[in-house]
């Protein structure tokens, strides 16, 4: 594999869903220099995973994106984020409702951190949704719906499955946005608890920003090989949009 492909590239971002900090530690060691970001979610939270962010941030020189889908009434919403941002990391999430995203930002305010705001989960279809009683309707457009809504409550980006990345990349109010995917799936990974899921080539053409991706990278027998692999591919003809 040549140095171009080997080379770290943030629009890979690498979910240490692993159970603790030891392991995280061990996967970024593995990956070394052939990934920049990271994104550490609420299943690490008790295992260390804010020491184990601001670890990486300031002692590797790591991007890093807190997953925490923040939900609450605004004020709780913004004191949590106003501690979070003191931790100087580069992305949050939070739910996607205007109240919480407006508060968010509120809490954001001064630092460089990022907040986006979850659409639909990636792990969720119609049959689920209808389950939680939400509003009628196809699940690309309701996503391109709160999108929509997140950008004009001040959201930096939204979270949504690669397959809405076009259609919120068409929305005028997502110019200078960010939309980061999960649900992103090599050729041949398994597909694990994601049901609306693309290629990182077609996530990237799509509009996409940065690509989450956990499993295919940390299970890979040379998980250094498989990371470096997707960057290869986001960096691919595959991935160039028509006109690009």
């Amino acid at each position: 594999m040549t140095e171009a492909m080997t080379r770290s590239d943030d629009r890979l971002i690498v979910a240490l869903d692993v159970p603790n900090v030891l392991d995280g530690l061990d996967l970024v060691s593995k990956l070394g220099d052939s990934v920049s970001f990271y994104k550490i979610g609420l299943g690490m939270l008790t295992g260390g995973g804010l020491a184990l962010a601001n670890e990486l941030k300031h002692e590797h020189g790591k991007r890093i994106f807190l997953d925490m889908k923040l939900f609450d009434i605004g004020a709780t919403i913004e004191a949590a984020v106003r501690g979070i941002a003191q931790y100087d990391l580069d992305f949050l999430t939070v739910h996607g409702d205007p109240y919480v995203i407006r508060a968010a930002k509120e809490g954001a305010s001064g630092s460089g951190m990022k907040i986006l705001a979850v659409t639909i989960l990636t792990s969720l279809d119609r049959s689920d949704l209808d389950a939680a009683m939400y509003k009628d309707g196809d699940i690309p457009d309701l996503v391109a719906e709160r999108a929509g809504r997140a950008f004009e409550a001040g959201a930096d980006g939204v979270i949504a499955s690669p397959n809405e990345a076009a259609l919120i990349r068409a929305l005028p109010s997502a110019e200078g946005r960010l939309i980061v995917t999960p649900g992103v799936r090599p050729v041949g990974a398994d597909k694990g608890d994601q049901k609306r899921i693309a290629t990182p080539a077609q996530a990237i053409r799509d509009g996409a920003n940065h690509i989450v991706v956990g499993r295919p990278v940390h299970r890979a027998n040379d998980p250094r090989a498989a990371a470096s692999a997707i960057v290869a591919e986001m960096r691919s003809p595959q991935a160039r949009t028509p006109n690009g």
